[in-house]
């Protein structure tokens, strides 16, 4: 599992967000304050508070293209 953290900062963020996610067959988690959200859904994205970083965790060890795909939003 490998952890980071991204910022979201439009709707067109988070569209381009869950497309790339969506391309992967692993679990991925969006971690904000007690909440924990399916990275491949819009609708629990958007339950989150995106005015602060949101933590990613990866449940795969084997995910160096994903990492490189979201590095625009990481910070």
């Amino acid at each position: 599992m490998k952890t980071f953290e991204i910022m979201l900062h439009s709707i067109n963020d988070v569209k381009n967000f869950v497309n790339i996610v969506s391309k992967y067959d692993f679990d991925v988690d969006l971690a904000s304050g007690r909440y924990v959200v399916d990275a491949k859904s819009i609708m629990g994205i958007f339950s989150l508070d995106l005015s602060k970083p949101i933590k990613v965790e990866v449940h795969s060890d084997d995910c160096d293209t994903f990492v490189e795909e979201i590095k625009p939003f990481m910070l």
